[in-house]
């Protein structure tokens, strides 16, 4: 029987890290982490972490690490060559974090369509709250990394990400899960990684309607 070898798209955030749990319980040997940049690989495309950090999140979960750098203009044809050299590493699978936003889901389709891996994803269309309790349940540690300030507080940057802050976005009318961009996370640990990735918080960063928490390792 072939032996199910995947990667594992990563944001550094919580759906990605469930998702990536999801993967490994189910016995795929996922061997890669992937991630896409901004051109000058600087931060992270979409939640804007230094690739340092990504890079330790994946030493910490004992993973292997691709990078893709692009602009926005040229980012699917980066991704497709990235996901190319996945293949041609001799991986099937591919594990992607998307709940229930069907365009997304569909882009991660079309945008492997050229290759013949697997598109996996283990949370698709699973109940929001029951994504974020079993998150939280299972001893993951995240925190708030970015904030729609159109919506959320800046207060909310740092915070970690437990049933009492869940509770609390709810109470103020904000998805807990932040599927549509209220707020972004980062995993800093949990049952898959060797210790806590330990961070100091630096300044806060405004970027078009997003508030962002500047973090760094702690050396």
């Amino acid at each position: 029987m072939k032996e199910n070898k995947g990667f594992c798209s990563w944001s550094g955030g919580k759906d990605s890290c469930l998702s990536l749990y999801r993967a490994i319980k189910k016995g795929i040997k996922v061997e890669y982490l992937f991630t896409m940049f901004k051109e000058d690989g600087l931060r992270s495309r979409g939640h804007g972490i230094k690739p340092e950090i990504i890079k330790k999140q994946s030493e910490l979960l004992n993973m292997n690490f691709i990078s893709g750098e692009a602009t926005w203009q040229d980012y699917e044809n980066v991704f497709k060559q990235k996901v190319t050299m996945l293949e041609a590493k001799g991986l099937n699978i591919g594990v992607f974090g998307d709940i229930d936003i069907d365009d997304h889901r569909q882009w991660v389709i079309d945008a492997c369509r050229h290759t013949n891996l697997e598109i996996y994803h283990p949370i698709w269309l699973e109940n929001r709250r029951d994504i974020i309790n079993e998150f939280v349940d299972l001893g993951f540690k995240a925190i708030i990394t970015t904030v729609n300030s159109e919506v959320m507080s800046k207060d909310y940057l740092g915070k970690v990400f437990n049933k009492e802050l869940i509770k609390e976005f709810e109470e103020i009318g904000i998805d807990a899960c932040g599927e549509n961009g209220e707020f972004h996370t980062l995993v800093i640990d949990g049952p898959l990684f060797k210790e806590q990735l330990e961070l100091k918080k630096g300044e806060i960063i405004k970027v078009g309607n997003y508030y962002m928490l500047d973090l760094d390792l702690v050396i």
